[in-house]
């Protein structure tokens, strides 16, 4: 009979086939992510995991045993999420986003989730920039997909689920505009549009609006902005720009404007996050459900680079 934590551990390498982001999932260490699963090799007395040092795979009986767990898995906890609500537990959960991109992805996870779970309700609400943790911490939300980095002691990250190159939104009359691609030492001759920063962490400010450029030349911090149509005001006067997600420029139909990749910043990371405390049963499910609707995005956008190619 397999233990709890070796199922869990079992399934979720064969998803992800990377040990660390095994290990974050499941709130555990690497090492006990690789002590569970040779633990469960010998007691099959067979490798279920092709490894070495830069990739892992699942052996022939790694897949067989994986499509056979899986959908018994799945059974199992929709009858445990169903016999929770039967009893009075919580049968709600709220996941906040950051992004259109965010929001896109939570929002085909909930229908996944619904798809499985039909008698929980899901509901999904914008976090703003501004407050990136407040609604968190005010018991609204379960769960949230939103900027990295984050380090809190009563707040708990997971996986990283998209990491977005970043870019620099400005008009097409600024003197960068005309380029292919701006360097971060190109920040010291401009001025960057930066958000109200009450409740934002000071290093998640540093990390996304840095002060200086990596040979210290100062960035000039311009207008502090609220919203998102404040930042596309400043822009379009063509006196500062500001600092966003590649993607943005693709969603974003913002006239009289352009994105210019930000060639050598870090990229945008944007992953889960949860309170430390009190969670909500449903948390876990919903995230794994989360990083599947992503796969399946990634699976996709393969196939179509492919087609295209």
């Amino acid at each position: 009979m397999l233990e709890r934590l070796e199922l869990e551990a079992f399934l979720t390498l064969a998803e992800e086939l990377h040990f660390g982001r095994t290990a974050a999932r499941l709130n555990v260490s690497t090492a006990r992510v690789s002590q569970v699963i040779r633990k469960l090799e010998r007691r099959i007395d067979a490798p279920l995991f092709e490894r070495n040092n830069r990739t892992v795979g699942l052996t022939p009986l790694g897949k067989k045993l994986r499509d056979e767990l899986r959908p018994a898995y799945d059974h199992i906890m929709a009858s445990v999420l169903a016999a929770r609500q039967a009893g009075g537990a919580d049968s709600t959960i709220t996941v906040g986003f950051s992004t259109p991109w965010c929001g896109n992805l939570v929002a085909r996870a909930a229908e996944l989730f619904r798809s499985r779970f039909p008698n929980i309700t899901v509901e999904i609400e914008e976090i703003p920039l501004t407050d990136p943790l407040g609604r968190m911490r005010s018991g609204s939300v379960d769960l949230q997909l939103s900027e990295f980095p984050i380090a809190e002691p009563d707040i708990t990250t997971g996986p990283i689920i998209y990491s977005e190159p970043r870019g620099l939104l400005m008009s097409r009359l600024h003197p960068f505009a005309e380029r292919d691609t701006v360097s971060v030492e190109d920040l010291a001759g401009t001025t960057l549009i930066t958000i109200a920063d009450e409740l934002v962490p000071r290093y998640w400010m540093d990390h996304h609006f840095p002060q200086r450029t990596p040979t210290g030349r100062p960035i000039p911090h311009g207008p502090t902005t609220n919203f998102c149509a404040e930042v596309l005001v400043h822009t379009r006067q063509g006196t500062a720009v500001s600092a966003i997600a590649l993607q943005a420029g693709a969603l974003l139909d913002w006239p009289q404007t352009v994105v210019i990749p930000l060639h050598d910043a870090p990229p945008i990371d944007y992953g889960l996050l949860w309170p430390t405390a009190g969670r909500n049963p449903l948390v876990k499910p919903f995230a794994e459900t989360i990083t599947e609707a992503a796969k399946c995005d990634d699976a996709g956008q393969r196939r179509a680079s492919l087609r295209n190619a």
